[in-house]
C-alpha cells in the first residue's frame, strides 16, 4: 500500500480520538515580547488541568490551546495573568508585571480590554475596546 494511504488513516484516527476524548481548540490573545515570555505563558496555560498543549506566537501574540471540553476558559486567563501576562479577559497584577525581566515588559498602555474601558462599549464601538 502507498504511504499516503497510511498518513490519511493516521490523520482520521487522530481526529476521531480527539473527538471521542472531548477535546477542543482555543485561541487567546496574550501579551508578551520574547522567548522567555513564550516559555512562561505556555507553562502557565499548561498548568491548568485539562490543557494538553499550549503554543504562543510572539509575532501575533496568539496562544493556541488544545484542551478538554470541561476546562473553564477564565481559569486559563487567570493562570496566565498570575504569571504576569495580560490576556483579553484578565490583567496581570501590577506587582507581578513589574517583576518580569525587562525584555518581557510589553506595552500595557496600548492594550484595551473590557475592564480597561472608561465607558461601556456600545455595539457599534465594541471593536474599539477589543483593539490591542
Amino acid at each position: 500500500m502507498r504511504p499516503k494511504f497510511f498518513v490519511t488513516i493516521l490523520f482520521i484516527m487522530a481526529s476521531a480520538t480527539a473527538l471521542l476524548a472531548g477535546e477542543k481548540n482555543l485561541k487567546l490573545k496574550v501579551y508578551g515580547n520574547c522567548g522567555m515570555c513564550e516559555t512562561r505563558i505556555e507553562k502557565a496555560a499548561e498548568s491548568v488541568d485539562g490543557v494538553t498543549e499550549a503554543s504562543w506566537d510572539k509575532s501575533t501574540k496568539m496562544l493556541e490551546l488544545t484542551m478538554s471540553d470541561n476546562v473553564d476558559e477564565m481559569t486559563i486567563h487567570n493562570a496566565i495573568a498570575k504569571a504576569g501576562h495580560d490576556t483579553q479577559k484578565a490583567k496581570a497584577d501590577d506587582a507581578t508585571y513589574s517583576d518580569l525581566p525587562g525584555c518581557c515588559k510589553y506595552d500595557r498602555a496600548a492594550k484595551k480590554s473590557g475592564s480597561d474601558c472608561k465607558t461601556p462599549c456600545k455595539k457599534a464601538k465594541k471593536k474599539e475596546c477589543d483593539k490591542s
